[in-house]
């Protein structure tokens, strides 16, 4: 069984697009067998963490299972969905989720970015340590040993270059193919809301509730302009913290994708990506901010390259976010 593996070697490293899409659409077929949602939540945390990976493709696994702890929390605590189909008995991760949440006193409409650092780092160790047990080598098992290998008690996890690339490229759809699997199997279980009530949470899961932590800090490095139109900021309540890259396509917040605007350019940028100079005068951006040495940029840039920002961004538009935007005043 998958699930009881401490170590996973990766069986086959060389495959074609047509072997990757017939290993995916196995499993999420009917012949993927699941009695919780967590193979599907790993896949999730899997595709937020793609630029997180480091020159030999190795995730952490306090990263992979942040964006896990982050999925679980607001589906079990704030959404009060069931993640199995045990009528009765609650599944270890739910119950780490539950006992914590009463330990602590914490209000269930808390979204997790709303936990103090100190507890959302305590919470995703004891969510690390069920789910390493239980859920990484069930999705290996479950998609034929080839999207990655790990070691348990190394805590090491190396995505298979073949299947890394693969998702790179179709990020948008697998995406959309979890989160579908996700939400009808969250129905199944809750027996409450149909399935688009149920994708609608699903795809909101992995938002954080406020960006106000990279407003402070894009301000606190000099950032006092709006990126797109080079208009002076003025107060907290009229800028916006923008994903470059839309956050519907990658995902995850990024300081080194992340860019402060003004409220006309954010609303009409929307859910679309500029166009390629302002990809350029982003790179540049980034490298005067690692040119800082600040202890905070060490930290949010410490897997970031120029080239995983060109990569994004030109996935992005393979994955159909090909209307590029350009404010109304060029800089």
């Amino acid at each position: 069984m998958g699930w009881s593996l401490q170590i996973g070697e990766i069986k086959e490293h060389y495959l074609t697009e047509q072997q990757i899409w017939q290993m995916f659409n196995v499993f999420f077929s009917s012949k993927s067998k699941n009695t919780t949602t967590y193979k599907f939540g790993l896949i999730k945390s899997i595709i937020e963490n793609l630029y997180n990976v480091n020159e030999n493709l190795e995730l952490s696994y306090d990263l992979l299972f942040e964006s896990f702890t982050k999925i679980y929390w607001n589906l079990v605590i704030h959404h009060h969905l069931r993640q199995g189909n045990h009528s009765v008995k609650s599944s270890e991760i739910e119950k780490v989720l539950t006992n914590f949440r009463e330990k602590y006193g914490i209000p269930d409409n808390f979204r997790f970015d709303k936990l103090s650092l100190i507890l959302q780092l305590e919470l995703v160790q004891k969510i690390k340590r069920k789910a390493k047990r239980y859920v990484i080598g069930a999705l290996y098992g479950d998609s034929r040993e080839v999207i990655y290998e790990f070691d348990l008690k190394r805590e090491y996890m190396r995505l298979n270059g073949s299947v890394y690339k693969f998702m790179l490229k179709y990020q948008k759809v697998l995406t959309y193919l979890t989160n579908y699997h996700l939400a009808l199997l969250l129905e199944k279980y809750n027996k409450a809301e149909d399935t688009v009530h149920m994708l609608m949470k699903v795809e909101n899961v992995s938002k954080r509730s406020s960006l106000d932590e990279f407003y402070h800090i894009l301000i606190s490095l000099g950032e006092n302009a709006c990126f797109y139109c080079g208009k002076t900021l003025g107060n907290r309540a009229v800028v916006h913290v923008d994903h470059f890259i839309p956050w519907s396509f990658v995902q995850a917040d990024h300081l080194w994708n992340l860019v402060l605007a003004c409220r006309n350019c954010n609303i009409s940028k929307r859910d679309q990506v500029a166009k390629p100079s302002f990809l350029n005068i982003l790179i540049e951006r980034n490298e005067r901010l690692v040119n800082l040495k600040e202890d905070i940029v060490q930290r949010k840039f410490e897997m970031y390259r120029p080239e995983k920002l060109e990569n994004l961004y030109e996935y992005s538009v393979v994955n159909g976010f090909d209307n590029l935007w350009t404010p109304n005043v060029d800089r």
